[in-house]
């Protein structure tokens, strides 16, 4: 699979490129996992991002997910996506 980057822009004005390692919906909305590698050999740290676009948005909206039952459950789908063929 090519790399998928997406850029995000901090808090602080900062631009930081980060990697799409998967993508679902729920519910009819987009969640996207990233992280600032594409090196998946090593340990890396994941962050779930979820689509707020309106649908008058010319681009994706997207925010790192930080509710702590909905980032539970969608990490759950995650990992069944990128896990579940291990068991």
């Amino acid at each position: 699979m090519e790399d998928w980057k997406i850029t995000v822009t901090g808090d602080n004005g900062e631009e930081v490129e980060l990697y799409v390692v998967e993508e679902t919906m729920v519910g009819g909305v987009s969640y996207l996992m990233v992280s600032d590698t594409d090196n998946y050999d090593e340990e890396w740290t994941a962050y779930i991002m979820k689509d707020m676009s309106a649908p008058e948005d010319k681009e994706a909206v997207y925010e790192f997910l930080e509710d702590g039952e909905e980032l539970e459950a969608v990490g759950r789908i995650f990992e069944e996506l990128l896990y579940g063929d291990e068991e």
